[in-house]
């Protein structure tokens, strides 16, 4: 009798751990969905503004039509990639926006009406701001994804993720041409 109670003590004290690393790795998995919905709803606002920006500068007529079309370009695959969910797409294709993004912002250094343009200045304030908000939730996402992986991989809690099949999550990285400086010299050679 008293051999039945511990065991039926030690059952429910393991079963409760067990819920409770559960639980913990729910809430990661979470945290890290989050984070992404947060990247998810800055890219979605950039991508409504570039086609303005590129809009403006299409006005001025010989304004660089190559720099345009590699922004056109990385815009249509960052948003496959964040339609798929494909987070290393997607960072490969945030870095070829970045460099076309950095220039435009370079290349309309030749343009005086451009720069003077308070529509142009409008939207170039606005899509650094949201490339700053963007860096911060990549970020943020970063680490949740770290902490989450660091939890599923844990011993005993990777048995529970084992048995109820969390998978990591990859990371959020940058390409090689986005961790470069624009070479400005290339753009007015």
């Amino acid at each position: 009798m008293i051999t039945s109670l511990i065991l039926l003590g030690i059952t429910a004290v393991a079963l409760i751990y067990i819920i409770g690393l559960y639980n913990n790795l729910v809430s990661l998995k979470h945290a890290v969905a989050k984070a992404w919905a947060n990247i998810d709803v800055l890219l979605k606002q950039r991508h409504d503004e570039l086609p303005k920006l590129v809009e403006v500068c299409k006005q001025y007529k010989q304004f660089e039509q190559a720099t345009l079309q590699k922004v056109i370009e990385a815009r249509s695959q960052v948003q496959a990639a964040r339609e798929r969910q494909d987070i290393p797409a997607l960072g490969q294709a945030e870095g070829m926006l970045r460099a076309g993004l950095g220039g435009i912002f370079a290349v309309a250094e030749a343009y005086p009406e451009l720069k003077t343009s308070e529509q142009f200045m409008q939207l170039q304030t606005r899509i650094s701001g949201l490339e700053n908000g963007i860096a911060d939730r990549r970020e943020l996402y970063n680490d949740s994804v770290n902490i989450y992986n660091v939890g599923i991989e844990q011993f005993p809690a990777a048995l529970v993720a084992n048995v109820f099949n969390f998978t990591p999550k990859p990371l959020l990285e940058f390409s090689s041409a986005e961790k470069t400086d624009t070479d400005i010299k290339s753009l007015f050679g």
